[in-house]
Order: C-alpha cells, then sequence, then structure tokens
C-alpha cells in the first residue's frame, strides 16, 4: 500500500522505479546502505546498514545466502574501507533469511557479537531433520485448517535453521536495550508483529532509525500466523505499530524500498490500511458464511491477482488472511466451526 511520506532516500527511490540495483551510500558520516540482492524476489534486494567503529564495523543484517548477495555484501564493506574480518558486531533485526542468511558464511571466515531479540534468537539454533520434520507437519496440518492446498508439501522450514551446530546468539537484546555501540548511541526497540522478535534500532544522536521490515515507505510488511508464532501477531503488530508513532521525527532507514521520513504519518496509514482489510475480509464473509480462510484470501484485493501468485504466496497471503480473522474474532465480530478446514461466519450477537 502507498501513503505520503517524504522521501529521502533519492538515489533509492530512482533505482526502485527503474528496477536497478540502488547505490551504495554514506548516509552519515560512518554509516553505510549497502544493498544486497534478492534473487527471484519481487522486493529485490534487502538494505543492510554499517557502523564504523574504531576498530573495525558494525552490521544491522547480512541479506540473503546466495552467491550473488554475498558478493555484494563483501564489495558493499569494502567501499566503507574494511573487510569481512573487521566485523566486529552483527545486529539481525529479525529471523526471515533475507536478514540474517549470510551470517553462517561470515562465522566461517571471522567472529562477532551476534545479538538479536530471544524471541527470534529461540529460532536461529540448529535443528535436526526429525525437529524440522515435525514443524513441516505443523504448518500442513494449519494449511488443511485454512482450506489451504496441501498437495506440495512445506519446505521452508530448513530456511530458518542455518546457524552452524553449537553456533548459539550471543547477545539476546530487550526493547529499549543500548547496542553499546562505540560511537553510537543505537537501541533495540522491539517491534513484534512481522515476527515474534522484530527488532528496529533507533540512534537519536544520528537521528535515524532501522526499522527492518517494521515500517517500509511504500507496502505493509506480510503478518501470518505460523509456527513461529502461532498466537494473535496482527494484534502485536498493531501495539508495536501505535508504540511506533511516538517515535521522534527521524529518518527511517528501512531494510527495503528507500529512506524516508514522516514515520507518524506513516503508521496512520498503515493502521488504516489493517482496518479496511478488515472491513474488506468481514464483508465476504457476510457475503458467503462458511467460508474458509484460503477462500477469504482468494476474495479480497492484493498487488497482484491471488490466483496469479505463485503458490507460496497464496499460502503466505492466505496465513496473513487467518491473522486479521484471528483479531476479528477476537473482536467478537467473526466466528468459526472446529471443522478441517475451518468455517467463517459473522458471529450472533450476545442477547442484551
Amino acid at each position: 500500500m502507498t501513503s505520503t511520506v517524504e522521501i529521502t532516500g533519492h538515489s533509492q527511490r530512482e533505482a526502485w522505479v527503474a528496477k536497478t540495483m540502488p547505490p551504495i551510500e554514506e548516509v552519515r558520516p560512518g554509516m553505510w546502505s549497502i544493498p544486497v540482492p534478492m534473487p527471484q524476489s519481487p522486493l529485490r534486494y534487502t538494505l543492510v546498514y554499517a557502523l564504523v567503529l574504531p576498530d573495525g564495523i558494525a552490521l544491522i543484517d547480512t541479506g540473503l545466502d546466495t552467491d550473488e548477495s554475498w558478493r555484494a555484501l563483501v564489495d558493499g564493506i569494502h567501499a566503507t574501507g574494511h573487510d569481512i574480518d573487521d566485523i566486529r558486531y552483527v545486529a539481525i533485526t529479525h529471523l526471515h533469511p533475507d536478514h540474517f542468511g549470510l551470517v553462517p558464511r561470515l562465522l566461517e571466515l571471522t567472529d562477532f557479537t551476534l545479538a538479536m531479540h530471544s524471541n527470534d534468537a529461540k529460532f536461529m539454533r540448529f535443528r535436526n531433520d526429525d525437529e524440522i520434520e515435525r514443524e513441516q507437519n505443523w504448518a500442513t496440518e494449519q494449511l488443511a485448517r485454512l482450506g489451504a492446498p496441501t498437495d506440495i508439501p512445506e519446505t521452508g522450514m530448513r530456511s530458518f535453521t542455518r546457524l552452524p551446530d553449537g553456533r548459539t546468539v550471543d547477545v539476546e537484546l530487550d526493547d529499549q536495550q543500548p547496542l553499546n555501540l562505540p560511537g553510537w548511541n543505537v537501541r533495540a526497540l522491539w517491534t513484534p508483529g512481522h515476527t515474534p522478535g522484530h527488532l528496529c534500532f533507533l540512534d537519536e544522536d544520528a537521528g535515524t532509525v532501522f526499522t527492518g521490515d517494521h515500517l517500509l515507505p511504500r507496502i505493509s510488511p506480510n503478518v501470518s500466523t505460523t509456527i513461529f508464532q502461532p498466537g494473535d501477531p496482527l494484534d502485536a503488530y498493531l501495539v508495536s505499530l501505535a508504540h511506533t508513532e511516538q517515535l521522534p521525527d527521524v529518518e527511517a532507514l528501512p531494510s527495503h524500498e528507500y529512506r524516508f521520513r514522516g514515520l507518524a504519518d506513516r503508521v496512520t496509514a498503515l493502521l488504516a490500511h489493517h482496518e479496511e482489510r478488515f472491513d474488506e475480509i468481514t464483508a465476504a464473509v457476510a457475503a458467503d458464511p462458511e467460508i474458509t480462510a484460503w477462500e477469504i484470501a482468494r476474495s479480497v484485493s492484493w498487488s497482484r491477482p491471488f490466483d496469479d501468485l505463485l503458490l507460496p504466496l497464496r499460502r503466505m497471503a492466505t496465513r496473513e488472511t487467518h491473522a486479521h480473522l484471528t483479531v476479528l474474532k477476537v473482536r467478537g465480530i467473526l466466528t468459526h466451526d472446529d471443522g478441517i478446514p475451518q468455517r467463517w461466519s459473522v458471529a450472533t450477537p450476545a442477547p442484551a
């Protein structure tokens, strides 16, 4: 979705429109933006950030684990005047592979402090094949409850198991915890929703906030019910947005698209977007009682027609729809039966 924001990353914006890679940029003295490609993704790149330290550099995120991404990260670090073995600290905004994917390759070449929120860190440990199979079975069973096709098994769980055996996250960051990076005043902000442990990183002295996927200038991040957050992730995201609205008016450095200002306006637009989606879903259920989450996802609007999406993206859209349905159930607006698949209907008002 779009909203009115003040674009500050003009070169990034031009590259986004042209569907090319943006340049490596020094956005503040000693603070660098490094685009790392995401092959075969409509997002095209992850913006990794490097902060120069007295004895090396710190990274915020690393990018996807591909050879093309690796070369871009190495070249970007070289552009800052450093090398891989100068990395002293890596802070991860959240557990998705386009953000932590290159951590294992980096650990093969150098050692550094690895930091992220505990809610995501617990999924970063090595997991054996039996554990991964149980997670995939959970995901397949969930898809059956949502009414989605399950003829092609889930394969995405292995991508969340990339820490080497025996290696753990060194620092589990809490909300408002400083990163203690020499020369910087960066502290972590816990913003759950996109993942249960999503973090933004605020440096008021530099006038910047690294927003990860929590706040993007143009689109709304996917918030879905998954094995990693089976409860009510959208409610957590909406609460996180309300908290983010209280931040000072600093420049937002997101993980995708381009830099911008106007955090409060962007939050207002995202909150409005979700209320519109609640209304759209409620109307779909009212028009077709006993409808499944998959069928609801097919009936509501997306950036492109639902049936044109690849199957993994249709499943993601269905899980995102289920996150909205969960909020509507808590609000007492919709309800579902206990069948497989679950079928949704408008809740009967309680007697006065």
